[in-house]
């Protein structure tokens, strides 16, 4: 990197320091860049302390933007974009509850006029899209990078009982036309927002997400050296959100068919609405004492180094992060072959087990072979630094300042 980056401002836009694998890759993406010599304010909507304090130590600006009253956010998208009325007033203008994402458009816009960036990148579709009428009302002359980390179909399909979402994804397909770049975490990601919206496929670039650092790296050497950590009885791990797009309650089922030839110990590491029903559900089919929901850990790598299998039983992904963490940990794997992006991180099965959708039976299955025979660890580990932080930081990089091609 040369030294005039260092001169250059980088503005990273999302919904919060915390809170999920999203989150954790755009702080990881801003301190790659500031790494690289960038100055970068990555802007959220709600702060974290302790993480704020990590960031800064990164050399990176944390900004928390205070919210404005929600109406005033929907007369600035009108005012960023007024040929977009009609597909507006569905989306953002009629509906008596509008997007919380709104309320911070007009700090956003502020933010950007006083710190102009050469480069805005955002991540996720209500946050582009504010990113995209906030960049355009502060009159910046830089780049926006809108990136995509999930499948817009699901998002619609799951709230179709809503009818403003239904226009979602022509709102989406003009304003992403004003982006300099869109980004797509997976090609399966890539594929759906192309099929969904008309965005043409030309339009849209692959880029990997920003996952293996020297964080992780560091938490599987300590974990490798501490065997005490290990429990006497095989370990079968899920991270991730207790919820339906995780289906969690497949996986607690497919263990306790696991339980019935093996001994074996089930552990959940997350939090969610579905935890009450997991917990009654271990109860009913007599696992409860092999069965363990810690609550959600923002560094999971110690138990992920120290499972036996990890498992992925998605509805629907992006491109999970978590998982490409479980191969840096060296943990045998098994995911649902889930719209999104975990065949391409197992090379559709190459390292990893792959499994239909909800089929208990198969992932158990699949839990007792990796339990039986785990495969090629070192291939795991090589696989996995294909989203380093350094690869993935280059990448985005060069989207956001077109000066270093």
């Amino acid at each position: 990197m040369s030294a005039s980056a260092t001169s250059k401002r980088l503005c990273v836009f999302t919904s919060a320091l915390g809170g999920g694998g999203v989150q954790r890759s755009m702080r990881q993406l801003a301190s790659g860049l500031a790494a690289r010599g960038y100055t970068v304010d990555l802007v959220v909507c709600h702060g974290d302390r302790q993480l704020a304090r990590e960031l800064a130590a990164a050399h990176v600006n944390v900004v928390v933007l205070r919210p404005s009253w929600p109406g005033v956010g929907r007369l600035l998208a009108l005012k960023a974009d007024p040929l977009a009325l009609g597909l507006l007033g569905s989306t953002v203008l009629w509906p008596l509850k509008t997007w919380r994402k709104l309320a911070y458009l007009a700090a956003l816009r502020d933010h950007l006029r006083q710190h102009p960036p050469v480069g805005l990148l955002s991540a996720m579709t209500q946050c582009n899209l504010v990113a995209l009428w906030a960049h355009r009302l502060a009159g910046c002359p830089g780049r926006v990078v809108v990136s995509e980390r999930n499948m817009l179909s699901a998002f619609i399909t799951r709230h179709a009982d809503k009818w403003r979402w239904q226009y979602l994804a022509p709102l989406v397909a003009h304003a992403y036309q004003r982006a300099d770049a869109i980004v797509a975490v997976s090609q399966a990601v890539a594929d759906d927002l192309a099929h969904t919206t008309g965005l043409a496929h030309a339009a849209i670039v692959t880029a990997p997400n920003p996952v293996i650092d020297d964080v992780l790296r560091g938490d599987v050497a300590e974990a490798r050296r501490g065997p005490h950590l290990a429990s006497p009885k095989p370990t079968v791990l899920g991270v991730g959100r207790l919820v339906d797009q995780k289906d969690p309650m497949t996986l607690l089922r497919a263990f306790a068919r696991v339980r019935r030839h093996r001994s074996a110990r089930l552990v959940l590491i997350g939090e969610g609405d579905q935890r009450p029903a997991l917990l009654a559900e271990a109860a009913a089919l007599g696992i409860a004492e092999d069965v363990s929901l810690p609550g959600w850990d923002e560094r999971p790598f110690h138990a992920m180094a120290m499972a036996d299998v990890f498992v992925l039983a998605s509805r629907w992904e992006g491109l999970p992060g978590v998982l490409i963490q479980a191969l840096a940990c060296g943990c045998p794997v098994v995911a649902t072959d889930a719209p999104g992006g975990s065949a391409e991180i197992l090379a559709h099965g190459r390292y990893g087990h792959l499994v239909p959708v909800g089929d208990v039976e198969a992932m158990a299955q699949a839990i007792e072979a990796s339990l039986d025979a785990p495969g090629d660890r070192a291939a795991r580990l090589a696989r996995a630094e294909d989203y380093s932080v350094e690869r993935a930081t280059a990448v985005y990089a060069a989207l956001l300042d077109p000066g270093l091609i």
